[in-house]
This record gives C-alpha cells, sequence and structure tokens, in this order.
C-alpha cells in the first residue's frame, strides 16, 4: 500500500488554516487513511490505491477541508485556454500510441515540494500506469524548451541525448543497456525498432517515454513553469493520470493551460477537467447504510466528500464527480462516499437478529489448499484479472472465439470480455516478464465465466487452478507430474491422462485429464506459435484444471499440506 508523508506546515498551507497534529491523527482516519507513523510536526498515512488523489498532500488537504466542513461540494477547476502544440506522428502507433498534456505555470517549489512531485509521479506510475505500462508521466522546466513538441518514433542509434541524472550523451539503445532506468524499464519498448520520444522545435529531447527524461528538462527548486506529458497505449489510463496530476498541482497554486494534442486524424485539447454527472438513489444508500436520511442530508453527505448534488426528482439525486475521483465507478460507489460524509463514526453497531456460526465455504478451502500445495511445489502465485480480451483469450492462443460473454459497454479494448480460461493470463504475465530470471514458474487459483443458458444470468462462475513453467528444459513430462501431485494432494487418484489433440498444445505433447469419465483439465507443452504470439523463447509446460468438478470430492477440513 502506498504511504505518503503529511508536512504539518505544508499541509496547513493548503487547507489555509493551522492544523495540529492530533485534530490531523484524529480525523484524517476517517476519510479511509491509515495512520502509519505520527511525529511531532507530520503524519505518516497510507492510502487506498484506488483514491489516486491521495497520492498528493494537496489532495488529501482538499478532502480533509471537506470532511471537517472548512470547505463542501465540488472543488472547481479553471482550465486557461493555452497556446502549447504537441504533434503526434504516426510512427508511434504501433509502440506507445497515446500522448496527453498540459502545462502548469506559477509554481513556487523548493527541494521538499520538487521531491514530492516526484513522489506523486511515481505513485501514479504505479497505482494507474501499472509500473509505467499503461502509463507513464514526464514533467519537465517549460522554459528549458521552445514549443511546439512532436512525438514521435525513431530507431534506437538515430538520436542521442543527455538522460536525466548523468552527464554525457547516450543513445536510446545505450540508455537501456548502461541507465538504471533504461534496464529497470526496456522491456516496455525493446521489443519494437522504433523508440518513442519526444522532442522540441529544435529537436531537443525532453523524454524518452516510458524510461527516462532528458536532463535537458530537470525540475528544481527555479522552475516556476510546467509542461507535462503522458504516454501509453491504454487511454484511459493516460487520461486518468493527466487529470489527478493536473488537480493536484492546481491545488499546490498552479496554473492549468490546455495544450493541444494533434494526432494525424483527430485533435485532443487537454485536460479534461469537466465533471462527470451521475445519479444516486436515496432509498438504495439508506438501505444498504440502515439510515433514514432524507435527501437533503444525503446531499450534505456527498458535499462533505467534497462532490456535487442536487435532487433530480424524488429520490433520485444527481451528483457531480470531480475529474480527479477516478475511482467513482458505480452507484455503490456513491453510497459509500454518503457513509464517509455522514461519518462511520455515527452508525451504531447492531447484533444480528439470527445467531449461527459461519464457516468457510469448501471452494475457499480447496482453493486455499491448492494454493498452499503449489507453493511448496516451488511455484509463484499471481492474480489477473476476471476481465479479458479477444486477442489474448483466443487469438494468441489458437483458439476460435466461441460463446464469449463480451461487455456490454466495456472501458477499453483491453478488458472487453469475462475470461473463461486462466491460462492466456498466465502466458501473458510471462510475456510481460521477459526481462526477469527463469526458470518461471507461476500458478493462479480463481474464477472463470462460462456461458450456462439454464442460469438465471445465463452464466456461471467455476472455480480454475492453471499452471505453467517456463525454461529451456521444459517438457511434456515434468509438468504432467506437476498436475499429478496436486491431484494426489487433493486426494483425488482415480483419475487418467488420455492423449487428445488441443489448439494451444504441441501435438503429441498434450492429454486429458479425466476423472470418473469426464474430463476435467488439460497438461501439455504450449505450442510454438502461442509462444511466438506471446514473444516467448523458452519452451513452456501448461495445466489448467475445473476444480468445480471436483469440489463434491473433496472435503478440506481434515486436509492438511
Amino acid at each position: 500500500m502506498p504511504v505518503i508523508t503529511l508536512d504539518q506546515d505544508r499541509f496547513s498551507k493548503l487547507i489555509g488554516r493551522k492544523v495540529e497534529v492530533d485534530d490531523m491523527t484524529k480525523w484524517l482516519p476517517w476519510l479511509g487513511l491509515d495512520i502509519e507513523e505520527v511525529g511531532p510536526t507530520y503524519v505518516k498515512v497510507e492510502y487506498n490505491p484506488n483514491r489516486m488523489d491521495f497520492s498528493s498532500q494537496a489532495g488529501i488537504a482538499r478532502a480533509f477541508c471537506g470532511i471537517m466542513e472548512w470547505e463542501i461540494g465540488i472543488a472547481p477547476f479553471e482550465v486557461h485556454q493555452g497556446s502549447t502544440v504537441v504533434n503526434v506522428d504516426p510512427t508511434v502507433a504501433k509502440v506507445r500510441p497515446y500522448v496527453l498534456g498540459a502545462v502548469v505555470r506559477g509554481m513556487e517549489f523548493d527541494d521538499e515540494a520538487v521531491r514530492e512531485l516526484m513522489e506523486i509521479q511515481e505513485d501514479l506510475h504505479w497505482g494507474i500506469g501499472r509500473d509505467r505500462r499503461k502509463a507513464s508521466i514526464g514533467v519537465h522546466n517549460l522554459d528549458s524548451v521552445e514549443p511546439p513538441f512532436t512525438y514521435k518514433a525513431v530507431p534506437p542509434d538515430e538520436i542521442s541525448f543527455v538522460p536525466l541524472a548523468k552527464i554525457e550523451e547516450m543513445t536510446l539503445r545505450e540508455i537501456l543497456e548502461r541507465h538504471d532506468k533504461g534496464v529497470a524499464y526496456r522491456h516496455l519498448v525493446d521489443w519494437s525498432p522504433i523508440y518513442p520520444i519526444i522532442v522540441d522545435r529544435n529537436g531537443d529531447v525532453l523524454s524518452f517515454p516510458p524510461v527516462i527524461n532528458g536532463e535537458l528538462t530537470r525540475v528544481s527548486s527555479s522552475t516556476r513553469n510546467l509542461f507535462i506529458d503522458v504516454t501509453g497505449p491504454e487511454f484511459n489510463s493516460v487520461s486518468k493520470s493527466l487529470k489527478v496530476l493536473a488537480t493536484a498541482l492546481s491545488d499546490a497554486g498552479g496554473t492549468i493551460e490546455t495544450v493541444q494534442v494533434r494526432y494525424p486524424d483527430k485533435t485532443f485539447v487537454t485536460p479534461d477537467l469537466s465533471v462527470e454527472k451521475v445519479r444516486l438513489k436515496v432509498r438504495y444508500a439508506n438501505k444498504l447504510l440502515g439510515l433514514k436520511l432524507t435527501e437533503e442530508e444525503a446531499i450534505r453527505c456527498l458535499m462533505r466528500c467534497r462532490l456535487g448534488a442536487k435532487s433530480l426528482e424524488h429520490d433520485i439525486l444527481e451528483v457531480w464527480v470531480p475529474p480527479y475521483r477516478i475511482d467513482i465507478l458505480h452507484e455503490i460507489d456513491l453510497v459509500e462516499e454518503v457513509a464517509i460524509g455522514y461519518g462511520y463514526y455515527r452508525l451504531k453497531p447492531t447484533l444480528p437478529k439470527a445467531v449461527t456460526t459461519g464457516k468457510s465455504h469448501n471452494a475457499s478451502e480447496v482453493s486455499g489448499f491448492v494454493r498452499q500445495t503449489m507453493l511448496g511445489l516451488g511455484f509463484s502465485e499471481v492474480m489477473n484479472f476476471i476481465l479479458a480480451n479477444e486477442d489474448t483469450q483466443y487469438d494468441k492462443m489458437r483458439l476460435k472465439a466461441e460463446k464469449v460473454i463480451r461487455l456490454a459497454n466495456p472501458t477499453s479494448a483491453e478488458y472487453s470480455i469475462a475470461r473463461g480460461s486462466l491460462l492466456p493470463g498466465l502466458m501473458k504475465n510471462l510475456s510481460e516478464n521477459k526481462h526477469e530470471s527463469y526458470p518461471q514458474t507461476i500458478f493462479e487459483v480463481s474464477d472463470v465465466l462460462k456461458t450456462d443458458d439454464q442460469a438465471e444470468t445465463r452464466t456461471r462462475r467455476e472455480l480454475h487452478v492453471a499452471v505453467v513453467a517456463s525454461h529451456p528444459s521444459e517438457n511434456f513430462t515434468e509438468v504432467r507430474s506437476y498436475a499429478e501431485a496436486l491431484l494426489h494432494s487433493l486426494g483425488i487418484t482415480n483419475f487418467t491422462a488420455k492423449v487428445t489433440s488441443h489448439p494451444s498444445f504441441l501435438e503429441g505433447r498434450v492429454a486429458s485429464i479425466q476423472h470418473n469419465r469426464k474430463e476435467i483439465g488439460i497438461v501439455g507443452e504450449v505450442h510454438p506459435e502461442v509462444l511466438n504470439n506471446f514473444e516467448l523463447e523458452n519452451p513452456t509446460g501448461a495445466f489448467e484444471i475445473n476444480l468445480e468438478e471436483l469440489l463434491d470430492n473433496l472435503l478440506m477440513k481434515d486436509r492438511k499440506v
């Protein structure tokens, strides 16, 4: 969990009044922050990654003012029309296609403020950008370069510049080989024959995203005007990162100016700090919270959380969500805001009317036991999203997309369907970790979704376990031994492995795992074409087992690893 240190003097300056450390310690937890450490002039807090606006002291100060009712309602953000232009060259389309930008003027920095800005940047890289894979941020001294800027891709030896924290010029290839940031993030670009860069009117390099900025645009205590670029392959992540950072800098005293980002086929004017309008049923909030709030009281609660709200019709509120609240996705999120605005400390706990004794569901116990077994076999656990896309789930696995559960309104092309198998996600994990040492042995125990016309929702959840092992000498015998070890540890001995064919596996080195004359899984060596699709070089063995088919035969209460 990310941690931020709140300096009493700076926090008080952002709020506009003196705030005592004791008051910070008392009230910050009611915003959902955990107190990590308290000093004479500071409070160190841990925040939930879904609240990326808490990555800055300005963001927390904004919320603190609301819960204390010093400032309530939605905070307005003024965006002035700017003249800065970023031209996007078509060459970046297949490397890192999206870039958005903003200009922030009138900042007042000292060394501590510069350090905080860098920490915000890294927290956003982690929380939204997924370690720069989906989005990466460049913060530059605007006065050291000359717009317009150009975002383009070039061969690795064509351009050289002085990267941040260095004194000698390096080519892009040399940065990936010799700079510590280049070594750490080379896997994000070295698969491409051309690398993305941002240059100014004179050809001076601002940034080599997502790896490193140029020393030319280093931000220091004397910097007053900033140019911010956010690049990535996922537009929503790029846009969200820019919104959170721009609003934090605005609250810290900066003046936001727009940037025109000119793509070959369209133009964006960013940052877009407009509010989103959503609806909340007061009766729904009261039912979940056990309260009897009126519309006026619910509006007051939302305003304490720095949201805007008004009565739209009977029992329906129109809620205005500020641009930095990227965590509000559903009506239930608004119910949580009502609870925070009302005050968790005011909620009265009650005992349940019926006395029951709880116990773990058999599926949970099986999952836990499978995890312990695979960890004991030397595997590392991963957890992927249940949402996926057809390219990863089907195309790269050499499968036909049949009976696909598609999302009606996907927010991005990356998450457009519900996964029906765990193996594609594990193959993607291997692809994203080619820079790590081998052997790589990972597993996942989680749910998949299948179509089921007999179910009310026409879908059903199934508990699966999937395993992949990748190293130069991996083969069918080895991966089959892992599958057999797992089944034996579960007490399943009457299973068979029968020769079969499967598009994702190598012919002659794949078997169907059967139990009680029913197929429960597949095991084999991954097909070379699948390995090539995921840009993997080492032989890889894999298996996936439907644990749902075994639950009735597994009683875990007396079973131990």
